[in-house]
């Protein structure tokens, strides 16, 4: 064997070994990029297995099965990045039950078994619920209503109370639980993104909320910072700007369709008739009341200032309807 090997193997036994969930996102293969020459990585999805490279294994698994345990025992994870998250838009409830809250609860028992050092959890600002009385900014203090007001962000709500539970109970995992604002740009596929990609997205009448956004490149970046600095808590991950929807959209170079918002079932009607995946029922009023949270924890916490402007967001939209 010769010495270069032998280096190369002693490098990478030394390297910490990290565990990725929803290795098949675009945000996670971000974060997988950022971090794969300073760690082992393993990815993990529990949709589709993905190619990342020859030196990073990756596996499709459903974390509720036996299967998944097998992981811990082969790699000895020291860090979990929990990325798998289940949108809303994607699967029946019943399914992102099972993946969001039974598979995170099967994750953190199996971290905690094994002696993860730091797990890494990404939730989403629409655990605050919208409505017309939210503070003007929302801080990580707030109560999670969005499950009083939408059934289908239950999973999503529950993910967060678990998560919770398991940062007080296992002070040892030193959970660390981001919850960002419209995550957007290239490769992003959830709702908003879908809907600044479209030439003519539907639109409230009479509504344009204050909304947050914050780039692909740059949430990726906190979730380094976070992954690095290992600090237990809860954070609201945003910039300091914000802009109306309509504004977001006209600077996206869309011409957006008006949809009546009175009575107020009508909208929802409308997007489940026409299976509107950009535009989804359950979010309606994500559409028509602002949830505008402060980031400045998390700011403060980790030194992160977001590098790309609105501007610059809104012009990678507007050039994509342009080529």
């Amino acid at each position: 064997m010769s010495k270069t090997t032998t280096k190369s193997q002693a490098s990478k036994r030394n390297k910490p070994i990290v565990l990725v969930t929803g290795a098949a996102g675009a945000l996670a293969q971000q974060v997988i990029q950022r971090l794969r020459k300073s760690c082992q990585i393993i990815a993990v999805d529990f949709r589709k297995e993905t190619f990342h490279s020859d030196n990073i294994p990756s596996y499709k698994l459903d974390y509720n099965k036996r299967v998944f345990e097998d992981l811990f025992k082969t790699y000895k994870f020291d860090y979990v990045i929990h990325l798998g998250r289940i949108q809303s838009s994607e699967l029946t409830m019943q399914r992102r039950y099972n993946a969001n809250v039974l598979g995170t609860q099967k994750l953190m028992d199996l971290s905690h078994k094994y002696g993860v050092r730091h797990v890494l959890i990404l939730s989403t600002f629409h655990v605050y619920g919208a409505d017309a009385y939210n503070p003007a900014l929302i801080d990580e203090s707030a109560p999670l209503k969005a499950a009083e007001l939408t059934q289908d962000l239950v999973d999503s709500v529950e993910l967060e109370n678990l998560a919770n539970i398991y940062l007080w109970k296992y002070p040892d995992l030193n959970i660390t639980i981001l919850r960002p604002c419209n995550i957007v740009g290239p490769g992003v596929n959830n709702s908003i993104s879908r809907l600044l990609s479209s030439k003519r997205p539907p639109s409230l009448l009479g509504f344009s909320p204050v909304m947050q956004f914050i780039h692909i490149e740059d949430m990726a970046d906190a979730i380094e910072l976070a992954h690095k600095k290992h600090k237990r808590g809860v954070y609201n991950v945003a910039p300091r700007d914000w802009v109306a929807f309509q504004d977001a959209l006209a600077l996206s170079g869309c011409q957006s369709i008006p949809v009546p918002s009175i009575p107020p079932m009508l909208p929802r009607l409308i997007s489940r008739v026409l299976n509107l995946k950009s535009f989804p029922s359950y979010l309606i009023n994500y559409f028509r009341y602002p949830v505008v949270i402060d980031g400045s924890a998390f700011e403060k916490e980790f030194s992160f200032t977001p590098k790309r402007p609105l501007k610059e967001i809104f012009r990678t939209y507007k050039d994509m309807k342009e080529k």
